[in-house]
């Protein structure tokens, strides 16, 4: 049951947001764009909703939507995805810091630095490299691999932890590293970081999976501001399509992206687990159906699926944050 104060913050960042946007666009223009673009509206209804309920972005399913249904190039597909994450990923954030959600910061603060340095390192040097079938194929193994260890590791764990149970130089430093690599995807496919953070939260420190959840939404609203200011700003790849795509979904995500937050503070942590599950799923069945299958493509996301198997492996597999997982002080989690 969703409380009452919950839904009025929610509803006030709403109203908020579509005042401005009603305001700088006109209420003709405002609504034309989503009439005319009626197809990404209602992506991104779904979308956000999982956004911000889950540790998938919104560019978790804008981007295989627009590259796989909707034929929008994968560059175009990403640039979409940072901007409306700006949006409905920062609105869930708000919501979650208002409504005293609980995350773990010092997640975010380490994972952030490393963001923002592997998002600057994809853009420029390794985006460039992969083709747009490459891209996609890549992006599902990686989720892929994560789904099937994630099977494994809720058999065998069950008192997961509220916080970080150690912290030292080191776990900033496996922070700082999850960060770069999260950066990486973020640059290829619009979203990844958040998904980095919520197994590294999960199998390798044992966190539950309604906080790592909702630090992962966070971080992503963090990696999401960085991405798109680069591509604004610096790389000045933000078309007027994509401005189009971008203004027909804002009134949608700040609904959605809050709403999916506020549910998720709801759910079981197993029940996210089999919503996370499902989603991957799907994923994986539309990517074997609608990508070409070439050998260049199978080859790059072997790799990717075999890299990111053993990484998650090795991390089920470290129990440093085991046998205090069991009990952890609720105040270390802010």
């Amino acid at each position: 049951m969703i409380k009452p104060p919950k839904l009025f913050i929610m509803g006030g960042i709403a109203l908020l947001t579509w005042s401005i946007w009603l305001r700088l666009l006109g209420p003709e223009i405002a609504i034309n764009s989503v009439i005319d673009h009626w197809s990404v509206s209602l992506t991104m209804m779904f979308g956000s909703l999982i956004a911000g309920g889950t540790s998938m972005g919104g560019g978790a399913v804008a981007f295989p939507v627009f590259t796989k249904l909707l034929h929008i190039p994968p560059q175009e597909a990403k640039v979409f995805s940072l901007a409306i994450q700006s949006i409905g990923m920062g609105a869930a954030t708000l919501t979650i810091i208002l409504t005293r959600i609980n995350v773990e910061w010092r997640v975010i603060r380490w994972m952030s630095l490393g963001g923002f340095l592997g998002i600057c390192v994809g853009d420029f040097f390794v985006f460039p490299l992969l083709s747009p079938d490459a891209i996609k194929f890549c992006m599902t193994m990686a989720l892929t691999s994560f789904a099937i260890v994630l099977v494994f590791v809720n058999r065998s764990f069950h008192h997961p932890s509220l916080a970080l149970t150690i912290y030292t130089v080191r776990e900033k430093l496996i922070l700082f590293q999850a960060g770069v690599l999260g950066g990486l995807f973020t640059s290829l496919g619009g979203n990844g970081i958040d998904i980095v953070a919520f197994a590294v939260m999960v199998i390798l420190f044992r966190i539950n999976e309604k906080i790592s959840t909702a630090t992962s939404v966070i971080l992503m609203a963090i990696n999401a501001l960085v991405g798109f200011a680069l591509h604004a700003w610096i790389i000045q790849d933000f078309s007027k399509s994509v401005q189009e795509y971008w203004i027909a979904a804002i009134p949608v995500v700040v609904i959605g992206a809050p709403l999916g937050a506020i549910l998720c503070s709801t759910l079981e942590r197993k029940r996210i687990v089999h919503i996370l599950l499902g989603l991957i799923f799907v994923e994986l069945i539309s990517s074997l159906l609608l990508i070409p299958l070439r050998i260049n493509t199978i080859t790059s996301g072997f790799m990717v699926l075999v890299s990111c198997l053993y990484l998650t492996y090795r991390m089920s597999q470290n129990h440093r944050y085991v046998s205090s997982s069991k009990v952890v002080d609720r105040n270390r989690v802010a």
